[in-house]
This record gives structure tokens, C-alpha cells and sequence, in this order.
């Protein structure tokens, strides 16, 4: 599976929350392959290389394109909850697709 992790400015909010979905994928047992994270302004652009795309809540509207073109994109309240990551996962029954 190929992972981008994306916030506002791609530093330290990515950056912290690459380390949660790392962390709650692996506990789910995904096989992850590539996992990038970046700045919205580049994510917009890049996320049909992509998977799955996490970004906090108030940036998902940026992926509309990215959606309509099957990426699944997941919203994040807190970025640092590895627990919140793998609920969310796990609510859109992301396995079904990657497992």
C-alpha cells in the first residue's frame, strides 16, 4: 500500500502523524511500500501516485480530485492518534481492498 501523509506547511504535523499511520497500519497488519509525507500544495498534486492519502480534518476538501479518482482519503481529527487512525481505517473497511 501506498501512503501519503499530508498537512499544511509538510513538516512537523506530517511528520508526527507518518509516524501514526505507520504505527496503526502496521498494528492492522497493512503492507506498506511507500509511505511520503509532504505539504497540502504538493499532496494536491501528487496523491494519484498514492493509495491512500491521510490529512487532517479541515484540508479534506483539498483532495476532491484526488477522491473522484479513487483515492481513498482519510480525514484526521488528532494526528498524533495512532488509536483514532486505526478506527477510522477500520471504519471504512480499508482490509476489504488491501488485505
Amino acid at each position: 500500500m501506498r501512503v501519503l501523509v499530508s498537512c499544511a506547511n509538510g513538516s512537523g504535523t506530517s511528520l508526527m502523524m507518518k509516524k501514526s499511520v505507520e504505527k496503526a497500519l502496521k498494528e492492522l497488519g497493512f503492507n506498506i511500500t511507500n509511505i511520503h509525507h509532504c505539504a497540502i500544495s504538493e499532496g494536491k498534486s501528487t496523491a494519484g501516485q498514492y493509495d491512500v492519502v491521510f490529512c487532517p480534518m479541515n484540508f479534506l476538501n483539498m483532495f476532491e480530485d484526488a477522491k473522484k479518482k479513487g483515492i481513498i482519503v482519510i480525514g484526521v481529527k488528532n494526528v498524533m492518534s495512532a488509536k483514532e487512525i486505526s478506527e477510522r481505517v477500520q471504519a471504512i473497511d480499508l482490509g476489504e481492498k488491501f488485505n
